[in-house]
């Protein structure tokens, strides 16, 4: 629940981040994939080449959380999980710091920041889909509108709305619905303000989840070592039997 709310705030932002920024959207590919058909037909071989490189950039953040997730959780976990956040970070801060600093306004540079953006997006919705065993996806909601369209549904037979797990379900899908739009309405209301600087405030919002993880995971081994620390001090405790005694 943490996860997809923290997570699909910063989606929410990044999206209208990017729609102001760029006119383009960065949370999904949906649409990408219509205008690279249509520059297919029309044979623009730059148009067709960027797009198609967006649409793979999204793909390959994707493909990199996952990888990490499966080959680090084993000796790691929560490496595993950090790295794509970190990662996702990474691409927030650069494109924070050259829009700051850098940024003339061409539009080849508006499609290299977008580009990180769809990348670190990608990272984001892998990692997201990945360790929630494909049932949360935080950066778009067509599936997760379709979904909260179906429970909808199932609700109006007292059978399934007696059912916790559709209703918690539906509760963590709502929670992302609501999240990914204050994200969104946070960055519009700060926008003509800050500009690029509020890309510091998503990276900030990322830095709290990555340290919140590591918070859960440092308590978790303090606890194991605690009852470790009883178990043995209870082994070197010696016990008398009555025969012993007598």
């Amino acid at each position: 629940m943490r996860l997809g709310i923290l997570t699909a705030l910063v989606a929410g932002m990044v999206n209208v981040a990017s729609l102001l920024l760029f006119l383009s959207f960065s949370s999904n590919v949906t649409g990408y994939f219509a205008i690279f058909a249509s520059e297919l037909v029309s044979g623009n071989i730059y148009q067709i080449a960027l797009v198609g490189s967006w649409i793979f950039l999204f793909f390959f953040g994707s493909f990199v959380s996952n990888f990490l997730v499966i080959n680090l959780s084993e000796k790691n976990k929560y490496l595993a999980h950090a790295l794509p956040l970190l990662l996702e970070l990474a691409c927030i801060l650069a494109v924070g710091i050259y829009g700051t600093y850098g940024y003339k306004g061409s539009l080849h540079e508006s499609e290299l920041l977008l580009s990180l953006l769809l990348f670190a997006m990608g990272l984001q919705n892998g990692l997201t889909a990945s360790i929630s065993n494909f049932a949360v996806k935080t950066t778009h909601l067509t599936g997760a509108t379709t979904d909260l369209g179906v429970l909808a549904s199932m609700f109006t037979n007292k059978k399934f709305r007696n059912k916790r797990e559709l209703r918690d379900k539906a509760t963590l899908i709502f929670s992302i619905f609501v999240s990914y739009v204050v994200g969104g309405v946070l960055f519009a209301l700060f926008y003509e303000t800050l500009q690029f600087k509020m890309f510091f405030i998503i990276a900030a919002f990322l830095l709290v989840v990555i340290l919140y993880d590591s918070y859960k995971v440092w308590i978790v081994k303090l606890k194991r070592f605690r009852i470790n620390r009883r178990q043995k001090s209870s082994m070197l405790v010696p016990s008398y039997s009555k025969d012993h005694h007598s």
